[in-house]
């Protein structure tokens, strides 16, 4: 059985073993694979893992001995599910192994906002703080959250920890979802329409999936209907975000800041006019990142393929 691994570098950089998915067969591991390399490196291969190369109706036609499409990433657009579907090629996903480290950076992203820690290190750093006439200073508005409102739009796995997270913090929590799970409803938590959502919400986190009702959630009407000064964070999917309207509301104060780990073009392209906005920290798609994370999606990734070859496969998108 051979096993073709065609982008493996940012699962694993070195600091993880591929031995448990070698134990399964004959695996070639590639850091990454270029679009025109795909097809020749899966070669004859029957199992093909990818976390972000497409594979395409192009290549299922071009490698007629797969089997099994194992994604390391919960989502996976990148494969053509259609097209496996026909071929009864089940293509497999890693799902909920991010959920803690996800909700963990969309709070670290809130609360850098709230308290800039790394420019006021750097500015510490840089001597301000030895050359001060006074004991302490700030060199941005800080704001305390307690008592403050975040909407969460997406109420699965990731949202829930980081609504879980914000109430902790003493914040109250507005839901808008396409399901509503009656029994997390509380004193602090309780679910809405979005036009409520907007109007109330002092932060808005988005948690839900990219799809034909949730692309350009965020706009310039939406904007228009948030509270003045309103924060917003994104660790979901680049394109929930019209970057432009976005820009325009940071550059003009309508929207306070912006915390972003997901562009709508990634690597993020230099004229995203997200760089030049104002109050708007980006982070470069890290938070799925944390060792412990990428431990759990290898795991499960590898259970995974397991599964399929007792014949009990699981976590089947396409089945």
């Amino acid at each position: 059985m051979k096993i073709v691994v065609l982008d493996g570098y940012t699962v694993n950089p070195g600091d993880l073993s591929w031995d448990h998915l070698r134990e399964l067969g004959d695996l070639v591991v590639y850091d990454r694979t270029p679009g025109d390399k795909t097809v020749e490196r899966i070669g004859d291969a029957e199992i093909v893992i990818t976390n972000k190369t497409v594979i395409d109706r192009n290549v299922f036609e071009a490698c007629q001995k797969i089997q099994y499409v194992g994604v390391l990433a919960t989502g996976y657009n990148v494969v053509d599910i259609e097209a496996a579907k026909e071929k009864k090629i089940p293509v497999v996903n890693v799902p909920a192994y991010s959920t803690a480290s996800v909700g963990q950076l969309a709070i670290a992203l809130l609360l850098e906002i709230c308290h800039h820690v790394g420019e006021h290190s750097q500015s510490v750093k840089s001597g301000e703080w030895t050359k001060s006439v006074d004991f302490c200073y700030w060199k941005s508005p800080l704001i305390e959250l307690e008592g403050k409102t975040m909407g969460v739009i997406g109420f699965g796995n990731i949202g829930q920890k980081t609504a879980c997270i914000a109430q902790a913090l003493g914040m109250k929590i507005l839901v808008n979802s396409r399901r509503e799970i009656k029994e997390l409803e509380s004193d602090t938590l309780r679910y809405v329409g979005l036009d409520e959502l907007f109007a109330k919400a002092d932060v808005i986190s988005l948690h839900c999936p990219l799809a034909e009702n949730t692309k350009g959630i965020i706009n310039r009407d939406s904007i228009a209907r948030m509270k003045d000064g309103v924060i917003i964070i994104n660790t979901s999917r680049g394109p929930l975000v019209v970057e432009e309207d976005l820009a325009a509301a940071l550059n003009s104060g309508k929207v306070y800041a912006a915390g972003v780990d997901v562009v709508s073009c990634e690597p993020i392209q230099a004229e995203n006019p997200l760089l030049h906005a104002k109050n708007c920290i980006i982070t470069p798609h890290i938070a799925w990142a944390p060792i412990e994370a990428r431990s759990r999606l290898l795991d499960c990734a590898v259970n995974n393929l397991r599964s399929f070859l007792a014949k009990t496969p699981v976590n089947v998108v396409n089945g």
